[in-house]
């Protein structure tokens, strides 16, 4: 598969830009940041183009700006005074005599005001016409536009009325449930499902705050929500000939807060007949709307009923985008350039071929432990598969960088490729069990435990996946037995003297005994005094319960240990961060923190039950209490948005506000005191 998704050779200086005769790409700037500006960067330098990279301050020793032939600076950390300023970006493609602008997916990719202006200002802009776009960018349009096509779509209100009482009276003519969505938006964004009139009425309110903030327009619709459907979208691609193809579908059921977790081609258990039907479909889509480029036509399927109803085109490249490559052996970011240049699409329908199976997971900087809020903070360490030529990273953060608080917090995406689902599941697993990243928090030991759960090996897919089986998809804990047994054995081997003989070393000897050594160790919040106790053949380990024997301490390349306790070859990886060891199996992570003797237990702060603290730095978009309101338990007092996502915090018992710390709009660090209560 590394050979068959190879980038294609070309020579872009003989290209023309469609619509620009006579204009080659040879430079070609990159409006976006992260893994997909890396993975950008890297087919055009294969194709003999050369690279721009933009950053805010905050990006300034990013990696896809080292991945770049050359950087310009377009504003401060924000993303609104940055990588969304038209005319910041269009600037950067100007001064650095950039004939052609790659959005990638985000930001500006799917705005036709900015793709017009590209093309105004003689910079070619790679995606599809600023009509299709619009066609596509209001997801009330693009329903009436598929239906008037005789696409199957969804019974929903697609109306231009926009107050609650037209809404809730069109959701008494649909039926419960149903889900709003922003009309102008995508990626799960103010998505809320209701499953009565009351739902409907709290859920308004959020859905327009999180469109207005996310795109800019409020406006909503309206659809009937099926309870248990799949994801299924098809990757199209057209040129400027009239050629239109599709590169099969892709499975993106599980998702969570509507936002795609796993993908995976081709979809697992799809009726040869409806796959079909499904390419066909997407791309009569294309066609109606003069689509150029690389698109997705996005579908909610009904295993029960084996039909299919149209939910929305995303007008350029997906974030799943690797599996399609790696089962149809086409690199789509050189297929851009290529169309984008004036070029036919290089293949015909009957000449795209499938083989295998790719099953994609993204690597996010958040934690399963904390509902998944997302994280930020330095990479210290980030260690990916080595690889066999079956397991794909596209990556956008290295060991030495920082997840900032202002941007997606996608670290990576792992992609496996085998023969047949079953292959590809067990690579996939084994590429999880070799990365490890942080330490910041993450979701790798979440992946870990889903890319092994029966039911999804199983491929017992739909969109409802991770709330039913999300008491069994929980993070693992690392055993506390095992976590201290593996660090103190870490701290064996890094201290190799703590087991020599009394004669050799006088601390802790003991007349007529062993020496003996302390070890104090904090886990979960809990301090453990543990005994070291050196024998011949041996170190005793006094936990909790019953002493380990442990023997055969040594580390092994970076950062690994492999020890022998209680007869048993344990190995797990080890890392440094200050005090803290943070310890990985391969399966479960845990963080040890070793104490100096005087350290009082605990030593930990803990807040009060009463003491309501921002759980990671973000903007509050909504205080509903002042000092001396009384609250119930689960009343929603502060909504806190986080990179692009709104948190609720709730009281959590009866009382009364004592003081608030926070105001409406307000900037606020994670841990800051936002409401005390005096709780009854």
């Amino acid at each position: 598969p590394a050979a068959r998704h190879a980038l294609l050779p070309s020579a872009a200086s003989h290209h023309h830009c469609a619509g620009r005769p006579h204009t080659v790409i040879r430079k070609l700037l990159i409006a976006n940041r992260g893994e997909i500006a890396c993975r950008i960067a890297r087919t055009a330098r294969a194709m003999g183009v050369r690279t721009v990279a933009v950053h805010s301050d905050a990006d300034a020793r990013a990696a896809h700006v080292a991945a770049a032939d050359e950087a310009v600076r377009i504003g401060p950390a924000a993303a609104s005074a940055s990588y969304l300023d038209q005319d910041a970006v269009l600037a950067a493609a100007r001064d650095s005599g950039a004939d052609a602008l790659h959005p990638g997916y985000g930001f500006l990719a799917e705005n036709a005001g900015f793709a017009e202006r590209c093309e105004a200002a003689g910079v070619c802009f790679v995606g599809p016409p600023p009509s299709a776009i619009r066609a596509m960018g209001s997801k009330r349009e693009a329903l009436d536009a598929m239906a008037a096509q005789g696409v199957p779509v969804l019974p929903g209100y697609r109306g231009t009325a926009q107050d609650d009482d037209a809404l809730l009276g069109a959701a008494a003519e649909i039926g419960f449930p149903l889900i709003v969505k922003p009309s102008a938006g995508g990626g799960g964004k103010g998505m809320e499902v209701a499953r009565d009139a009351a739902a409907l009425a709290r859920a308004l309110p959020a859905a327009r705050r999180v469109a207005k903030a996310a795109f800019g327009d409020d406006t909503l619709l309206l659809e009937r929500y099926l309870e248990r459907p799949r994801h299924v979208e098809v990757q199209v691609f057209a040129d400027a000939h009239g050629g239109c193809v599709h590169l099969f579908e892709r499975d993106c059921s599980v998702q969570r807060r509507h936002q795609k977790v796993v993908e995976e081609a081709p979809a697992p258990g799809l009726p040869d007949a409806v796959r079909e039907r499904m390419g066909e479909v997407a791309v009569a889509a294309a066609r109606a709307i003069g689509y150029r480029g690389a698109g997705t036509v996005e579908f909610l399927y009904d295993p029960a009923r084996e039909d299919f109803h149209f939910m929305e085109m995303n007008t350029r490249l997906q974030v799943e985008h690797p599996v399609t490559e790696m089962i149809t052996g086409i690199d789509l970011v050189a297929w851009q350039l290529r169309v984008a240049a004036g070029e036919p699409l290089p293949l015909a329908q009957d000449a795209i071929r499938r083989r295998g199976h790719a099953i994609e997971v993204r690597l996010y900087a958040e934690d399963p432990e904390r509902d998944f809020l997302p994280a930020s903070g330095p990479v210290q360490w980030f260690d990916t598969p080595s690889g066999d030529g079956h397991v794909r990273v596209d990556a956008g953060v290295r060991a030495g960088d920082a997840v900032s608080v202002h941007y997606d917090p996608m670290i990576a995406k792992l992609v496996a490729w085998g023969t047949d689902r079953s292959q590809a599941a067990a690579r996939l697993g084994r590429a999880l069990a070799q990365t490890a990243v942080g330490p910041l928090a993450s979701n790798l030991s979440f992946l870990r435990t889903l890319a092994g759960h029966p039911a999804w090996l199983a491929g017992e897919l739909d969109t409802g996946f991770l709330a039913r089986h999300a008491a069994e998809l929980g993070a693992p804990r690392m055993d506390a037995r095992d976590a201290l047994a593996g660090a103190a054995a870490y701290l064996l081997a890094a201290e190799p003297d703590a087991r020599a003989s009394p004669w050799e070393r006088l601390r802790g000897f003991r007349l007529n005994l062993p020496a003996c050594t302390r070890l104090r160790l904090e886990l979960g919040g809990e301090v453990h005094d543990l005994v070291v106790e050196p024998r011949r053949d041996d170190t005793l380990l006094h936990l909790p319960g019953d002493p380990v024997a442990l023997a055969s301490i040594e580390r092994v390349d970076d950062g690994g240990l492999a020890f022998r306790a209680d007869g048993h070859t344990r190995r797990v990886h080890v890392r440094h961060d200050g005090d803290v060891l943070h310890l990985d199996d391969g399966r479960a992570r845990a963080a040890v923190t070793r104490l100096p003797p005087a350290t009082p237990a605990g030593g930990g702060q803990v807040h009060g039950a009463g003491r309501l603290v921002a759980p990671m730095p973000g903007r509050v978009v909504s205080l509903t209490v002042a000092a001396g309101d009384r609250v119930s338990a689960g009343q929603p007092l502060v909504v806190l948005e986080a990179m692009k996502m709104e948190h609720t915090l709730a009281a959590p018992g009866d009382g009364h506000v004592e003081s608030v710390g926070c105001s409406s709009g307000a900037q606020v660090d994670e841990g800051a005191v936002l409401v005390v209560l005096e709780l009854d």
